[in-house]
């Protein structure tokens, strides 16, 4: 059976600033305004990250927005959230993520069956010469499906 996925926010820059080395997914703990402005979709993972603290993960910096008609009970947009992860996996984010270059970034928020889940990646920054590398690699791969769409049309 498939699972339903509604992608409510993607981080675009995560895969442009760091390589990825590691996926995980991971509950978040919201109230109720957030659940509703996250299906809404009123959701920013510009500038979020993850760190692990006292044995749990939390998410810094993501912006949701507030729900209006729970204007009265609203939450601070940018308070910190904790994340829902397996001890296992919180002890390999916590060993992985003290060595040095690596970080947790938040690559996309999504409902699935009704719960709110952020993909967590363990990241490592890349230099300015990795970028460029990776923007070359990407317009050669443009050039070339270009010619082969041209060439199938002729």
């Amino acid at each position: 059976m498939e699972e339903a996925h509604k992608v409510v926010a993607q981080n675009r820059r995560a895969r442009h600033n760091y390589f990825i080395d590691e996926t995980y997914e991971a509950g978040i703990e919201l109230t109720g305004s957030e659940i509703k402005s996250v299906r809404a979709g009123r959701v920013s993972l510009a500038d979020a990250f993850a760190r692990v603290k006292d044995g749990e993960v939390y998410l810094y910096n993501l912006y949701i927005a507030p729900y209006a008609p729970a204007s009265r009970f609203g939450h601070d947009p940018r308070r910190t959230r904790k994340l829902l992860l397996h001890k296992r996996e919180i002890a390999k984010l916590m060993g992985a993520s003290q060595e040095k270059g690596y970080t947790l970034i938040p690559l996309e928020i999504y409902l699935s069956h009704g719960w709110a889940k952020v993909r967590i990646g363990l990241a490592r920054g890349k230099k300015a010469y990795d970028k460029r590398e990776s923007i070359a690699k990407r317009d050669a791969q443009r050039q070339m499906q270009r010619a082969l769409r041209e060439k199938q049309k002729a």
